[in-house]
């Protein structure tokens, strides 16, 4: 775990210039956590992953970051250290920094609009990865996984054991429509509202790319869709219209279109069981009870996707 006392040595490694105080965290993700830094140079970003990820994702990610913030995408920039290289091992913990962003609250219901441009501008990056897709974008979890969780977490009286057991018929469905990816492009998979911020001054602005990598651009834009318009056919049809406006290449025209967001929120629901489940203190039981609620208290299901084809359907 970072220290306030590291900003000196973090300050030396990316040469973010004299006088460095570091305070926070400031923010926290499951994976990782920022710290904020203000030096002569400028104020920074300075990332702790709690998680180990494998370096060569992370570097990929921000070679897709730095290639999308040259073609216009609204992004923080990535600082490099001296010798190049994007990640310090620090006494064991894996750091990296950005440039700093200030960012408003988690808003699912920013302008739609800006939603479709930014996500078009970035289908658009001429980048070509070669991190793999992943199983968690794409895999059903499994009716017999999501039976053992449900049974366990009775027994040991989880708060939303019900709760998650009156979403299961709907899960093993919605697990049926997955599809593997028909066609592959560098994504940033990961564009919830958590990620994808308003700034004070009302653009937009697109943070933590480390799970960047190979994915169906139509899924993609699946998943903004369910994340930015859900309950709003007109939200839905505004989107979608400014990310064909834009040049954006992929369509959304069938459920199974619809496997990116399924597969990932379906894994998320899994892990957030398996924390609660694993967890030895009541801090970590509560997080993960909340991650769990979320994903199962407003749930995608297929009504809503028919929903969402329907408003963005060609007249």
């Amino acid at each position: 775990m970072l220290t306030a006392g590291q900003a000196t040595r973090i300050a030396d490694e990316f040469a973010l210039g004299a006088g460095p105080v570091m305070s926070g965290p400031v923010a926290r993700g499951e994976l990782g956590q920022i710290w904020r830094l203000e030096s002569a140079g400028g104020t920074f970003a300075v990332k702790e992953w709690l998680e180990e990820l494998p370096w060569d994702e992370l570097e990929e990610g921000a070679a897709f970051q730095e290639t999308a913030a040259s073609s216009g995408v609204p992004c923080p920039s990535v600082r490099r250290r001296r010798d190049g290289s994007l990640l310090l091992d620090l006494d064991g913990t894996t750091t990296a920094v950005y440039g700093w962003v200030d960012v408003e609250e988690r808003d699912d219901g920013i302008d739609a609009a800006a939603v479709g441009s930014l996500v078009a501008a970035l289908h658009r990056v001429p980048f070509e990865g070669r991190e793999p897709s992943d199983p968690w974008y794409t895999d059903p979890v499994g009716a017999d996984r999501w039976d053992e969780l449900i049974a366990e977490l009775r027994a040991r009286g989880a708060p939303f054991a019900e709760l998650l057991a009156g979403y299961r018929e709907e899960l093993v469905a919605l697990e049926g429509l997955l599809v593997p990816p028909a066609t592959l492009r560098t994504c940033h998979r990961d564009l919830w509202a958590d990620n994808l911020r308003a700034t004070p001054s009302g653009a937009l602005c697109l943070i933590d790319w480390d799970n960047a990598g190979l994915g169906d651009p139509a899924g993609e834009v699946a998943l903004v869709l369910f994340e930015f318009s859900r309950g709003s056919p007109a939200r839905a049809k505004e989107l979608s219209a400014a990310y064909v406006e834009g040049g954006g290449p992929a369509r959304v025209r069938a459920p199974s279109d619809f496997t990116m967001p399924i597969a990932q929120l379906n894994h998320i629901g899994e892990r957030g069981c398996r924390l609660w489940l694993d967890a030895k203190t009541d801090d970590a039981r509560d997080r993960a009870a909340s991650l769990v609620e979320e994903f199962a208290g407003d749930p995608l299901t297929r009504d809503l996707i028919d929903e969402l084809l329907d408003a963005i359907a060609p007249a």
